[in-house]
C-alpha cells in the first residue's frame, strides 16, 4: 500500500525529528558496525534519504574521518538535519536536497552507499537499486535498512501500539502507513535479482526491520 514518497509537511517533519527513535537508530548503527568492521579510516559515503539527519550523524560519529553526502527530497526534513548537525558540531556531513534517482551526485564512485527507511517511500523500488551501481565504486559497501511489512492489519496495529504509543497522532498515522508500504524479504530478494544485485544479503533483524547489505 504505497504512501507519498516525500514527507514535505512541516508538521510531519517536526514530529519525525522530535520522536524517540533512540533504540532503532542505535541498533541500525550497531548492525552496520558489525557488518562493516574493516572499513578503511578514510572514505566518502552517500546517505540516501537522510530525513532529519539523526542516523546520518550517528554514522558520522563512527566514521569520523569519512565525508558523508546526505540526500533527501524534503526541504522540511533538511531544516531539521542542518540544525541537528550544528548542535552536534559535526562538519563532515553535507546535506543535499535531491530527488532520487534523477539527481546527479556531487561525487562519483562512493565507497559506501547507506540508507535507512527510504525503500518503503519509493513508488518504484528499482529507483534505489538501479542507483547503487551508478553511484558506488566497484566493491563499495551497501547498507540498506528498512521497515518490514507485517503479515496482516492486526499485526500492523499491534506494532504501532507497541512502538508509537506515546507519539503524536501524525507520527502514529505515518508509522502505520509506512508499515503497510514496506516490503517483505522475498519481495526485496526479487527486486535485487531484477537489478543484478543478487549478491547482496537480505536479513530480518527485528520484528519490524529488514536489512540489505554487502558489496557491489
Amino acid at each position: 500500500m504505497p504512501e507519498p514518497e516525500l514527507m514535505l509537511d512541516a508538521e510531519q517533519a517536526r514530529a519525525y525529528a522530535q520522536a524517540d527513535f533512540e533504540a532503532p537508530h542505535r541498533r541500525c548503527i550497531e548492525l552496520f558496525q558489525e557488518r562493516f568492521s574493516d572499513l578503511p579510516a578514510h572514505g566518502r559515503a552517500a546517505d540516501l534519504g537522510c530525513g532529519p539527519g539523526d542516523v546520518t550523524l550517528r554514522l558520522a560519529r563512527v566514521l569520523p574521518a569519512w565525508h558523508i553526502d546526505a540526500f533527501d527530497g524534503s526541504p522540511a526534513m533538511l531544516v531539521w538535519a542542518h540544525e541537528a548537525a550544528q548542535r552536534a558540531g559535526v562538519h563532515t556531513v553535507t546535506f543535499i536536497e535531491a530527488l532520487l534517482p534523477h539527481h546527479q551526485p556531487p561525487h562519483a564512485a562512493y565507497d559506501l552507499l547507506f540508507s535507512n527507511s527510504l525503500l518503503h517511500h519509493l513508488a518504484d523500488a528499482s529507483a534505489l537499486w538501479s542507483l547503487l551501481p551508478r553511484w558506488g565504486r566497484r566493491g563499495a559497501g551497501v547498507y540498506v535498512m528498512d521497515l518490514l511489512r507485517p503479515d496482516d492489519e492486526t499485526a500492523a496495529d499491534a506494532l504501532v501500539d507497541q512502538y508509537a504509543a506515546g507519539e503524536p497522532d501524525v507520527l502514529r498515522r505515518d508509522f502505520a502507513n509506512s508499515l503497510r508500504a514496506a516490503y517483505r524479504p522475498s519481495e526485496v530478494q526479487r527486486q535485487l535479482v531484477a537489478a543484478g544485485l543478487e549478491q547482496l544479503a537480505v536479513e530480518v533483524v527485528s520484528d519490524r526491520h529488514l536489512l540489505v547489505w554487502g558489496q557491489l
